[in-house]
């Protein structure tokens, strides 16, 4: 059984390990998103700077849309978006790049919860990776060897129990062979 079982648990232990080099380069390719995002940010700046150009509170995260998701058995959150709100602000007296920096903004925090997202899902991941590993190993190293030794034992036992039977059967049969040539002559086996 636990032969059988073995190479279930070693191909899920390859698909995680396969699985979490996916999610880390997705991981890695989303801050790399935002690390470019962030040189955008490089010319705005300095606009940044202007006292009262950008309003306080301008942009909130309203929700963050997560689904689950299984990965080789294990729950995992998916990111599926983020609905941002704006605060009110006076448009006549508001700078016209606020617009767009209020959409780079967006942007940049939805690529910070994405990532976040991926994070927890590597730390899952990883857990299952751990747990499943752990079991590989048992199987490997204690369980199947463990039950080789009982059965070589139970082997050995059995027949040595079989020689046993052998040899008390080929004693009955002497002393009743022997029986019969005591008796005078009469066949009269008895129990």
């Amino acid at each position: 059984m636990y032969r059988r079982y073995l190479p279930t648990l070693t191909l899920k232990k390859q698909q995680l390990q396969a699985e979490i080099r996916t999610v880390e380069a997705k991981a890695e390719a989303v801050r790399k998103e935002r690390e470019n995002l962030e040189k955008g940010f490089g010319s705005w700046i300095a606009v940044f700077s202007e006292k009262d150009a950008f309003p306080d509170g301008i942009i909130k995260v309203s929700n963050i849309r997560k689904g689950t998701g299984n990965i080789a058995g294990v729950a995992i959150p998916v990111y599926e978006g983020a609905d941002f709100s704006r605060g009110d602000y006076d448009l006549y007296e508001t700078p016209l790049w606020v617009d767009i920096a209020a959409n780079h903004m967006e942007k940049a925090i939805s690529l910070d919860l994405e990532a976040e997202v991926l994070d927890e899902q590597v730390r899952l991941l990883e857990a299952e990776l751990l747990s499943t590993s752990q079991r590989v190993n048992l199987f490997e190293k204690v369980k199947i060897p463990e039950t080789e030794e009982n059965i070589r034992k139970i082997s050995i036992y059995m027949a040595d129990q079989q020689v046993s039977a052998v040899v008390r059967s080929k004693i009955s049969k002497r002393k009743i062979a022997a029986r019969g040539d005591t008796s005078s002559g009469a066949e009269v086996y008895s129990l």
